[in-house]
């Protein structure tokens, strides 16, 4: 049993991959060639937004889109602590400072009233309303932003975060590397803010041969600087330089993979609800001692990861035990907090500052998922886990 079964997906489109390297190959345009534009082109009409721009990585999305909003020394970008380090390391690497922010127990994603009480005690430098980095209790940083993720496919709650957002005038970045294909009362994933960012890192809902991501907005203007930003700050001509910028461009076999892998995907989201919904039948069937996902109001997941909690540290142990005894695969996301990781120790934040992410990272742990889950691998995960 695969944890991710790429091979399956595969064998599916090995023809039409051959062929659309094939293209490439004959062309010859291996940096930004008419694929990448395609691609661009074709997503941001799935998404539903005016622009898409293509990119090297998930984490070069994130960065591109702070880098347009100006971000830099002095300024605090709010986001959670229960998540992959690429979210704060872009905030630390511009120079700003991440300011975490606790999450809700059930989607483990931001917590909008958390948020409220953080960015007021961001303003009034009081760490006895929300806790807050060191650095923030040293000199006065100006709050300029939020970057939400969407943990394991499900958006957050982009309508109550926007309002917190408008209130003390932040912008909103979605950190959707997970989520892509996901819905939130009908609207796609990387369209519910200012600018979406997702990631096509191989194990995705939607993932390359290789590393990729993507940016999307409604406004031309940050487009137009993002597309600036991605190839080295160019201006009209590439010898013209208007801004610092990076190497941060998809590679054009890269698109043409994703290309391919897009004509199914609309059919691998629907599998994924369709495997999602068997383990949790199967949970509260056979009794398994584990508390499934539970998806708000409204929400269409794209099930990167189907993710249960396990009452403590040492249970989740011996369920993990039982399903190595079965020969099946697991993971653990995340097992430890960013705040808590050494390259955010000068944040000085001790255990105990995010009570609801710790708890989850002490318990959390993810089956097999991927769109071509067969029912009876399903009930041997479960049952695994459901011995005595």
């Amino acid at each position: 049993m695969q944890f991710i079964d790429l091979a399956a997906q595969q064998r599916r489109i090995r023809d039409g991959i051959e062929e659309r390297i094939r293209r490439v190959l004959d062309h010859g345009q291996y940096v930004m060639g008419p694929e990448v534009r395609e691609l661009e082109e074709r997503l941001a009409d799935y998404v539903g937004v005016k622009h898409a721009l293509s990119c090297a990585s998930g984490t070069d999305a994130l960065l591109l889109a702070l880098m347009a909003r100006g971000v830099g020394p002095g300024d605090a970008i709010l986001t959670t602590p229960f998540t992959f380090m690429a979210t704060a390391e872009v905030i630390a690497l511009l120079g700003a400072v991440p300011v975490f922010v606790d999450i809700e127990p059930m989607t483990f994603n931001l917590d909008p009233a958390c948020l409220e009480r953080a960015v007021t005690a961001l303003r009034s430098r009081n760490a006895a309303l929300s806790p807050l980095p060191r650095p923030a209790l040293e000199s006065p940083l100006r709050p300029r932003g939020i970057i939400a993720v969407d943990l394991f496919g499900v958006p957050a709650e982009y309508d109550a975060i926007q309002a917190v957002a408008d209130q003390h005038d932040l912008f909103v970045i979605q950190d959707a590397a997970q989520s892509f294909g996901a819905e939130r009362y009908g609207q796609k994933a990387c369209g519910m803010t200012s600018i979406g960012c997702t990631s096509f890192f191989p194990a995705k809902p939607l993932g390359a041969y290789g590393d990729g991501g993507m940016c999307f907005t409604d406004d031309a203007g940050l487009d137009d600087c993002m597309r600036s930003l991605r190839i080295h700050g160019q201006g009209h001509d590439k010898y013209d330089n208007v801004r610092i910028g990076i190497n941060g461009r998809l590679d054009t076999i890269q698109a043409a993979i994703l290309l391919v892998k897009l004509g199914i995907f609309t059919e691998e989201v629907e599998l994924r609800q369709e495997a999602a919904q068997r383990y949790t039948d199967l949970i509260l069937r056979h009794g398994a001692p584990v508390e499934p996902p539970r998806l708000p109001e409204g929400i269409v997941s794209a099930w990167a990861q189907y993710s249960v909690l396990a009452r403590d540290g040492a249970h989740r142990a011996e369920l993990l035990n039982r399903l190595k005894e079965a020969s099946i695969p697991s993971a653990i996301y995340y097992p430890k907090p960013l705040h808590l990781q050494t390259a955010f120790k000068e944040l000085g934040h001790e255990p105990g500052t995010f009570p609801v992410s710790e708890s989850c990272a002490r318990r959390i742990f993810s089956l097999p998922m991927h769109p071509y889950l067969t029912a009876p691998d399903q009930e041997k995960v479960i049952k695994a886990l459901a011995r005595h």
